[in-house]
């Protein structure tokens, strides 16, 4: 059995960190008038979260090593809460994007941590089951930053959703600092310098090099459109309302659940019958791309069941975790996880902010329609290079930070 209160307390982070990273699809419009900014401000302000949530991944595995994941995801919702209550009280760009900042630090552990936290608690064959139920708790988040956010919206307004996630993030911390048994520390013989410096080598081995850009571009280019792009581009290309826009961005929420649990279902399956991991990967990719030229090309207005499916098939992204860690000894799988995870993480930042300003500077010239695809083809094309360079380099069967 998965321990009911560590699940529940792990899963609330990172559930907080997904109605983060989603939040802003559908207060977006409100925060640009009330501030005056344009597409290209709001694509920043809200790609800062992934900056700084890349920046954290680094030095991460090392501090969950030394400190343990409940204090180090504990400490790190405390910094979250105050860059949501900063962002709730901010009336320019500088202020939301400090504020914007803090909360992409505070939630950057949610899912390291919780890989730390159930590899020290459960045994070796529960943790796909416990990796899969804690993804599928996360995209809760999703589902939670849609339409519940735009009614709360109307009565809050967007400061007011802003103040609750600070008390909310305050109160997650606190289930994980006084009301979870700590989880194991694995202390290490070096230093934390030492240990740092040690990442930089994961980026150079061969191992990590032919997977990581095929990995970084299907997660950074679908955070970038789900976590904001999609809310605009139902309202502007779609012609949706508000209202519906929100509820298909909830709906985008349901699919990654759905998602996240099936994938998990049928990779344990696929696996046991001899279908090699990474081919089980390769093929959710491979479908998962091929949703962006349909959304291009489909008419807008029958393209949200497009979308849920684009989002549904993201669920095989976490996959690249599992089949890089397995070609890296046990003791640096951690490093490897969350290197990998700071590409993600920072691509996302900039396809996010360079996705407003494609749209800001073709619409004059193609239309809202016609920029917004322009984008679109921009991250397919992403996708086609990645796939064309894992393709071409040489497989790898066993790495070491060393090679």
């Amino acid at each position: 059995m998965i321990p009911v209160r560590l699940f529940l307390a792990f899963a609330f982070g990172y559930f907080l960190a997904h109605v983060f990273r989603v939040v802003n699809a559908v207060a977006g419009p409100e925060i640009s008038a009330d501030i005056g900014i344009d597409t290209a401000a709001l694509g920043f302000l809200t790609s800062v979260y992934f900056l700084s949530f890349a920046a954290a991944q680094l030095p991460l595995g090392v501090l969950l090593d030394r400190y343990g994941a409940n204090r180090v995801q504990g400490g790190l919702l405390i910094i979250a809460a105050a860059g949501a209550a900063i962002f709730a009280l901010g009336d320019d760009l500088a202020t939301l994007s400090i504020g914007r900042a803090l909360i992409g630090l505070g939630v950057s552990s949610g899912l390291m941590s919780a890989f730390k936290a159930y590899s020290t608690r459960l045994p070796a064959e529960r943790l796909p089951l416990a990796n899969g139920l804690h993804m599928a708790a996360g995209s809760l988040g999703v589902l939670a930053g849609g339409l519940p956010v735009e009614l709360a919206m109307q009565t809050l307004g967007w400061r007011g959703v802003f103040a609750c996630l600070a008390v909310l993030c305050l109160f997650a911390a606190a289930i994980l600092l006084f009301g979870v048994r700590e989880t194991k520390i694995e202390r290490a013989s070096d230093s934390f310098g030492v240990q740092l410096a040690s990442v930089a080598k994961v980026f150079i081995s061969p191992a990590f090099v032919r997977l990581a850009p095929l990995s970084v571009a299907i997660q950074a280019s679908a955070l970038a459109t789900m976590a904001l792009w999609i809310g605009p581009w139902l309202r502007e290309v779609a012609s949706f309302t508000p209202d519906e826009a929100a509820t298909i961005v909830s709906l985008v929420g349901v699919a990654m659940i759905v998602g996240f649990v099936l994938c998990a279902v049928a990779t344990n399956r696929l696996v046991a019958l001899g279908v090699p991991l990474t081919t089980v990967m390769i093929g959710g990719y491979l479908a998962h791309s091929a949703m962006l030229p349909l959304i291009i090309l489909i008419n807008p207005a029958w393209a949200a069941p497009v979308w849920l499916a684009y989002a549904l098939l993201v669920s095989f992204a976490p996959l690249s975790f599992p089949v890089l860690g397995a070609l890296y000894p046990a003791s640096q799988t951690g490093r490897v996880h969350t290197a990998l995870n700071f590409l993600v993480f920072t691509f996302a930042f900039g396809l996010q902010w360079g996705f407003g300003v494609v749209v800001e500077a073709l619409t004059p010239a193609l239309g809202v329609e016609g920029a917004y695809d322009a984008a679109l083809w921009v991250l397919a094309g992403l996708h086609a290079a990645s796939y064309a360079w894992y393709v071409v380099r040489r497989p790898v069967q066993s790495a070491t930070m060393e090679d």
